[in-house]
This record gives C-alpha cells, sequence and structure tokens, in this order.
C-alpha cells in the first residue's frame, strides 16, 4: 500500500532509507510522468532507494498565477491510485504557500530533498524548474546533486503521434472531444467520478433511463454522446456504458449533466459512487424534435457502443483501475 505524507514533520518519522524521488505536479498522471516514475523505480531497485514521488498541494499556480491557474485533470487521491499502479511506495505532498514559494534553489534542495527526503536520486522532466521565480533550472540541481550528494537524471518528454505529452494537451483535446487520442497520451482512459443523484425522471419517462453523476471533476470532455465504461467505486462491480455530457437540448435544458445508460443490467442495489471512463466519442449533441426521435437515435448509439465494446473485448479488455 502506498505512503502518504502531508508534510516533511509527518514524513520524518517514517523515513527507513535513501529515496529515489521523481519530483513534478503530476496533473493526470500522463504517459510522461509514467515514464519519470518507470525511471525513478527502476533506479531505486537497482540501488536499494525506496521508489519515491514529491509533489505539491494546492497546484503551484494556484498560489504564484491564480488566474491563470488550469483546471486539474484529477481529484482527490487518484493520483496515488496510479503513482501506486507505477511501483512508487511513498509520496510526499508538500504544502505550496507563499513562503514555501519563496524558497530559493538551494534552500529547496537542502531542506526538502536531502534533509526531507534523504534523496540518493532525483528524477525530473527535461523543462522542470524550482525555487523562488523558477531560478533554478535542471543543470543547477545536478550542480547541487553533486554539491549535496544526490544524483539526478533528467527524463526525456514523451511524444505519441507527433504530440509532446502534456496535461495541457490533453485537457485540449479532451476540450475538443478526442478522448481516444486522450486516452493514448495517459496511457489509460480518461475518466471523471462522483454521486449517483436523482435526476428529472426525463429518461425513465420519455427516452432511456440513465445513472446521473455529480462528478467532482475539474475537467469534462467536449459536450456530446461517448462509448463509456462505469465502475462501482464501493464494490467494483462495472458496466460497459453510453454516456451523453450536454445540456440536453431537446428539452430545452440549460444545466450541464452527465448521464450514462448501463448496456447491461446491474444486479443489487443502484451504486452511490461511479467512475465513468471515456473510450470514444460517437456524436456531437443536438437537439431532436420530439422525445421519440431522440430515443430511436439512442438506441442507435447503443448498438454502435455495444459492437465497439465487443469488438475491443476480442482484442483487449478496456480496465479501469477500481
Amino acid at each position: 500500500m502506498i505512503e502518504v505524507y502531508r508534510s516533511l514533520a509527518e514524513m520524518a518519522g517514517n523515513r527507513q532509507r535513501l529515496s529515489g524521488v521523481a519530483v513534478g505536479n503530476f496533473d493526470g498522471v500522463h504517459a510522461g510522468h509514467r515514464q519519470l516514475f518507470r525511471r525513478a523505480v527502476d533506479a531505486s531497485h537497482q540501488h536499494g532507494w525506496r521508489p519515491s514521488v514529491l509533489t505539491f498541494d494546492p497546484h503551484p499556480s494556484r498560489v504564484v498565477a491564480p488566474d491563470r491557474a488550469p483546471k486539474l485533470l484529477n481529484v482527490g487521491d487518484e493520483r496515488w491510485e496510479l503513482m501506486e499502479a507505477e511501483g512508487i511506495a511513498q509520496v510526499l505532498v508538500h504544502p505550496f504557500d507563499g513562503s514555501f514559494a519563496g524558497l530559493s534553489p538551494e534552500e529547496f534542495a537542502r531542506r526538502v530533498l536531502v534533509d526531507g527526503m534523504h534523496a540518493g536520486g532525483v528524477f525530473v522532466g527535461e523543462n522542470f524548474r524550482f525555487g523562488a521565480k523558477h531560478a533554478g533550472d535542471v543543470e543547477l540541481l545536478k550542480q547541487l546533486g553533486r554539491d549535496m550528494g544526490f544524483v539526478v537524471e533528467v527524463v526525456p518528454s514523451v511524444y505519441v503521434r507527433g504530440r509532446m505529452v502534456s496535461s495541457t494537451e490533453i485537457r485540449k483535446l479532451l476540450s475538443e472531444g478526442k478522448v481516444s487520442l486522450a486516452c493514448r497520451l495517459l496511457e489509460r482512459p480518461y475518466w471523471v467520478q462522483g454521486r449517483v443523484v436523482t435526476g428529472e425522471g426525463i429518461g425513465s419517462k420519455q427516452t432511456v433511463p440513465t445513472l446521473n453523476l455529480q462528478t467532482e471533476s475539474e475537467v469534462l470532455p467536449a459536450d456530446g454522446v461517448y462509448i463509456s465504461q462505469a465502475r462501482d467505486l464501493e464494490d467494483g462491480r462495472g458496466w460497459d456504458s453510453i454516456t451523453n455530457v450536454g445540456v440536453r437540448p431537446t428539452f430545452s435544458g440549460e444545466r450541464r449533466t452527465i448521464e450514462t445508460f448501463l448496456l447491461s443490467p446491474f444486479d443489487g442495489k443502484t451504486p452511490r459512487r461511479i467512475r465513468l471512463a471515456f473510450l470514444r466519442r460517437v456524436r456531437e449533441e443536438r437537439k431532436f424534435e420530439s422525445p421519440e426521435a431522440l430515443k430511436a437515435q439512442i438506441m442507435r448509439d447503443v448498438g454502435i457502443a455495444i459492437r465497439y465494446h465487443k469488438r475491443v473485448s476480442r482484442l483487449r479488455r478496456v480496465e479501469i483501475l477500481p
């Protein structure tokens, strides 16, 4: 089980050996982040270090440039779950405030990496900057490592289909509804999660019954219809599904909703919390002349989703982490 610490003081009593530390914000835990973790894990196993991550809360941009702070791809404990799957054993989530932002590069390296995390190795991306006003870069970090006794490895950026993998690029793809390509950059489906809530009853009366998701996630795909999968966060039950994100223009809706139709029945109680993964976009959301016309289109969408899931199941099963 991965260990998560919220301060250097909390971590101090549990430090047992040198750490191999991947440093970054890691929003989304995408393919580039995973490459960083894999190098940290491999080197840690080689040298007897503890595979570790140093990240920050809140996202640094929310402190130093709140007007430009991005919406986050991960909420809650999702990042730790993904890090653990890559072999990370411990995470320090260092509080990020004005005082921390004012540390010089040398103070950051000494207080946090050396004295705090007891780093034997530090792993960062090519564009890594640290210290007050981003004064430190990878060359300075290497010099500090030589002076303070830790090694530094700079992990190259990852490219997928000619695109450099980044959280910014993934947010852009999702805003365009390109969830299949976002999946490639993430090395997993993009998901949102939250509570199942009572809807307005339109689906059960006029079209098809759905689960309505009230999500905690900050980033949603563009409005439209998507092939998806749903997973009960409490007991692990899973279903293939098709999902509409949008305002339901056929019914003159104004509030954005997430409604998913399960392609197979579920036994037992209705799930209270679900994770919903977006696999492929089917079409844009549009207004139909009647509920009956919308229902007919939904059933055509369901047929597309069923064929997709059957084809995928023959090749490789798309799984959502429980």
